[in-house]
């Protein structure tokens, strides 16, 4: 029984660390606040979906790249790491791994949509 408790509270840990891990230096926003940010000067919006994705809807002047790609890095290295930068997918788990890349790039003010375009869809937008 001890080793059952000890094993379900080392799971638990773990999972809450790599949360917190994953988003570190990067905000979460929520749609409204999303689209509060997208109306500061020299916001860089980047959608992170496939091309197909991007095809079917996408935030206002939102930039493709997609981060599945292995070009990816290679492409928002065209960014300014000095300006926002606001990233989103379909619903959240590709965007928190482009924030993660471009904290590590170096980008300075990185903002996720939390639950992605779908979302963003959702909330009326």
């Amino acid at each position: 029984m001890k080793k059952l408790v000890l094993g379900i509270t080392s799971i638990i840990l773990m999972a809450v660390s790599c949360v917190n891990q994953k988003q570190e230096g990067v905000v979460v926003a929520s749609p409204e606040a999303f689209e509060q940010k997208m109306q500061e000067s020299n916001v860089q919006v980047l959608d992170v979906r496939t091309a197909g994705e991007y095809a079917e809807g996408h935030i206002g002047d939102a930039t493709n790249v997609d981060v599945l790609q292995d070009d990816f890095q290679d492409k928002v290295a065209n960014l300014d790491k000095d300006k926002p930068v606001m990233v989103y997918c379909k619903m959240g788990g590709r965007s928190a791994k482009a924030a993660g890349i471009l904290k590590e790039m170096g980008f300075k003010d990185v903002t996720d949509l939390e639950g992605g375009y779908s979302a963003w869809k959702a909330s009326g937008k």
